[in-house]
């Protein structure tokens, strides 16, 4: 049972003390949270990847080069071979799951295959592998201090630069990051 609200369209802020490196200095777009655990998407760290040669995977071409430079993220150490597609707005896709009212997470090649042509959603971030916790993992997490919530912002997901989204995220909820002490502890 969950000792919480859902932490879903939030998004999961690594504290400067959580070491993990799938994690550390990690923002997580968390895209479902209940009794069965959490899912989310990282939407700060960079694959060594660009959608077009993930495009090329999966017999798909794109001629915009946009579409083809445009970078591809580590979504998380879990099923790193599959493709998430977080987006604005929601469409019509074959595998689609609504996060919030602004934002979706697609998992089915018709929505990359819009993307190459240029008739995808208006904005979209495309990452590799999603991060998950088992049941009460998150709760756990947070009260060991690993973690800071804040509420999820389409301009940190779809706007901000990559290298900036960990700080941007907790400034949503007024926290500096540098001002923290890299132990932690609870009073």
């Amino acid at each position: 049972m969950l000792e919480s609200a859902p932490l879903s369209n939030q998004l999961l802020i690594a504290m400067p003390t959580l070491r993990d490196p799938n994690f550390a200095r990690g923002v997580a777009l968390l895209c479902q949270h209940g009794e069965d655990g959490a899912m989310g998407i990282m939407i700060n760290r960079l694959s060594e990847y660009r959608l077009g040669d993930v495009l090329a995977q999966m017999n798909l071409r794109s001629e915009l080069r946009e579409v083809i430079d445009s970078p591809v993220l580590i979504g998380g150490p879990v099923q790193p071979e599959r493709g998430f597609v977080l987006h604005t707005p929601h469409g019509e896709w074959d595998s689609s799951f609504r996060i919030s009212d602004e934002i979706s997470v697609t998992t089915s090649r018709d929505i990359l295959a819009a993307i190459a042509t240029g008739h995808g959603p208006r904005n979209a971030v495309v990452a590799l592998g999603y991060s998950g916790w088992s049941p009460g993992q998150i709760e756990h997490e947070l009260r060991e201090n690993a973690w800071l919530t804040a509420p999820a912002s389409n301009t940190i997901v779809f706007e901000t630069p990559l290298d900036e989204r960990w700080q941007a995220s907790a400034a949503l909820v007024g926290v500096n990051l540098t001002r923290i002490s890299p132990y932690a502890g609870n009073a």
